[in-house]
């Protein structure tokens, strides 16, 4: 063994996917520990939470996971739907599954876009993931005048109905979508290149994943079976006919291949749910300050895993507690067990692969 070498990747190295320190201590190229430091994005939003009314707090949700704001909106409207006993619509319902997937889609994109720049692809596979990014974010500037942070769903329903042709421009764009994976297999998934910078790259055992509480395509590209909209359904996610995507090693390009296979089985439910959504009107009448009572605790499947809000209410107007489960914390936990031993440049594969935003780790 050499010299031993303490190296500081971050925070603005390119390759963190934000503000993320990452201590690495090396052999040469081979790194023997790994220390994420964290809190350069700290914001208190747990805190926040606890000081505003339960309605005043939704669009702090859109600052967590600034990549799938639709899906954090949605979690934390259904944990105080729970706890308020609040009923939506079946509109409603049908609706945010269809925006929800929609989200979902786009996150992966970027997560497909990034990880391939991150292996050396440059620029092309970034752009074509970007472009077919920008068609739902044009969409939801549509639905709620907003392209990142959307505020859309609410307790009770969601903001307002869609416009008029919104169910023609969403099965365009599916159409159109799978026609693009077609353009993404080829570019990337058998590439010979990609292959040699991923293929058994961090490998995630199943008895590791568990250990760490990792969830979402991490956990099922190493082979668990685990999706919250199969197993503990929640709005309408049962009246789908999806597959759950998993992986057979829980290497980096596992990971790759379950986010590209789940983008086909979000538009199959978007397909669906469009084809099934019932009349009426997906805005419920709830008072804007209300008090709550008990406690709740929700999860749902977000694009990096299970978003989790634990509500505590004593009879005030806002929650006496907030707890929020973040998928990118526990995600970002397994990566230190994942580097060790291999190059400084695979470490880059193995962050980038975990698909992390440091929005909802640093809450």
């Amino acid at each position: 063994m050499g010299e031993e070498l303490i190296v500081n990747m971050g925070p603005q190295h390119p390759s963190t996917h934000g503000v993320l320190y990452l201590e690495l201590k090396l052999d040469g190229e081979v790194v023997l520990d790994c220390v994420p430091h964290l809190g350069y994005l700290h914001r208190s939003m747990e805190k926040i939470a606890e000081n505003r009314t339960y309605t005043q707090f939704i669009p702090f949700t859109d600052r967590l996971d600034y990549l799938a704001s639709m899906n954090n909106n949605l979690g934390y409207c259904l944990a105080v739907e729970k706890l308020l006993n609040v009923e939506v619509t079946p509109r409603a319902q049908y609706l945010r599954v269809i925006i929800a997937e929609l989200n979902r889609v786009a996150s992966h994109l970027v997560a497909i876009g990034t990880f391939a720049q991150d292996l050396g692809a440059y620029a092309t596979p970034l752009f074509y993931a970007f472009s077919d990014r920008e068609k739902i974010v044009e969409l939801f500037d549509e639905l709620c005048g907003s392209r990142l942070t959307y505020n859309y769903v609410r307790i009770g329903g969601l903001s307002g109905d869609i416009p008029p042709g919104t169910d023609k421009v969403i099965k365009d764009f599916i159409k159109y979508e799978y026609k693009q994976l077609v353009e993404y297999n080829e570019l990337l998934t058998h590439n010979v290149i990609f292959l040699a910078r991923s293929k058994n790259i961090g490998i995630l055992s199943k008895e590791l994943a568990q250990a760490y509480s990792v969830s979402g395509p991490i956990l099922r590209a190493s082979g668990v079976r685990w999706d919250l909209r199969k197993d503990e359904p929640y709005l309408v996610y049962d009246k789908f006919d999806f597959d759950v995507c998993v992986g057979t090693v829980g290497d980096s390009w596992d990971r790759f291949k379950v986010r590209l296979d789940e983008v086909t089985q979000s538009l199959r439910i978007i397909e669906q749910a469009i084809e099934a959504i019932p009349e009426g009107n997906p805005v419920s009448k709830v008072n804007r300050v209300f008090r709550g009572t008990g406690e709740s605790y929700l999860r749902t499947e977000n694009p990096r895993g299970e978003l989790g809000f634990y509500l505590v209410a004593e009879g005030g107007f806002n929650p006496y507690r907030c707890k929020i489960r973040s998928p990118s914390f526990s995600n970002l936990s397994v990566l230190p067990a994942l580097i060790k031993g291999l190059n400084i440049s695979d470490a880059v594969c193995v962050l980038g692969s975990l698909d992390i935003v440091m929005g909802e780790i640093d809450r």
